[in-house]
């Protein structure tokens, strides 16, 4: 597909699950069927490798696998998509960088080495080494809450004068710093998105489109239609996840876990709640209520089950 750049990223982007079998292989039967709900929902794009998608635990043939078949279908559906080569290795990375732009995606998405922080200037050579990898391709820099290099406008500052092929952020604050968005596309969290475009946020590598992928799109439209009622939906939405989400991820479940059980309680895709070793997923016993709760609290987001919008 043609490269994005930092003013066409936009919208909601929607990520890759892995359904697991009970020995956590991937079933890729499941995956793609979950996939083709995603291309046929509305949802901007399609993008792999975060957190939710578990990236950290995939080895190097699942990767590749993955997106081949990511990449093969977005493309065929005419769908902007993007791969994620994240790694805590630094030299993984490089790896599935020069492998993902082969690909030829819209952008590569990457992350900063991850056991030892970085200093500003590590930072930038390291995503000077991984603009050279990608060969053309764009990267957009993942940098969630618990990343050990956390960035600040000063390092992202040296990033845009120095390493342009960095067209995006993936930022774990709700209110994009001022002067970031002038640079690059900044994304925030889906369910702060309706708020946030207001600071001038781009767009969202969305949790609100593991519940529902249609109905995240129906609340995007909604931003620009009707923007009370948007803010509205995302302060009902933000209280449901407050209240229900919030508690099982202070009881240790992590953030893969809590994605794919906001896709059980969507119901539009058999992922399943269960998440790799060496973390716990959340039980299935659990869905039905929390779906309840959600139909009470957001039911525009859910009105198709199925995903379809």
């Amino acid at each position: 597909m043609r490269g994005l750049d930092s003013g066409n990223l936009t919208g909601v982007w929607a990520t890759v699950l892995l359904p697991l079998a009970a020995d956590d292989t991937i079933d890729f039967r499941r995956l793609e069927a979950a996939l083709g709900a995603v291309l046929g929902s509305g949802v901007h794009g399609v993008y792999t490798n975060g957190t939710a998608g578990e990236f950290h635990t995939l080895d190097e043939y699942e990767y590749d696998r993955l997106h081949a078949l990511v990449a093969g279908r977005c493309t065929a559906a005419g769908v902007p998509f993007q791969l994620g080569a994240g790694h805590p290795s630094g030299q993984v990375s490089l790896g599935r960088i020069r492998r993902a732009a082969t690909l030829r995606p819209g952008a590569v998405q990457v992350v900063l080495p991850d056991w030892l922080p970085l200093s500003h200037g590590e930072a930038v050579d390291a995503l000077r080494r991984m603009a050279e990898a990608a060969e053309g391709v764009p990267l957009v820099l993942y940098n969630p809450p618990y990343a050990k290099t956390r960035v600040d406008a000063r390092m992202l500052a040296l990033v845009a004068d120095e390493v342009p092929q960095v067209i995006g952020l993936k930022l774990p604050d709700a209110r994009p710093a001022r002067g970031l968005t002038e640079r690059f596309a900044v994304f925030v969290a889906g369910h702060t998105l309706a708020s946030a475009r207001r600071e001038g946020a781009a767009g969202s590598y969305s949790n609100v489109a593991c519940l529902s992928p249609a109905g995240a799109v129906r609340w995007y439209r909604l931003m620009g239609s009707d923007p009370a009622a948007a803010l509205d939906l995302e302060a009902r939405l933000r209280a449901f996840l407050d209240r229900h989400i919030a508690p099982l991820a202070r009881a240790g479940f992590c953030d893969p876990a809590l994605d794919k059980t906001l896709c059980a309680i969507g119901g539009w895709a058999r992922v399943g709640t269960r998440v790799r070793w060496p973390h716990r997923s959340v039980p299935e016993t659990a869905v039905a209520g929390l779906r309840t709760a959600a139909l009470r609290a957001v039911p525009e987001l859910l009105a198709d089950p199925a995903g379809r919008g």
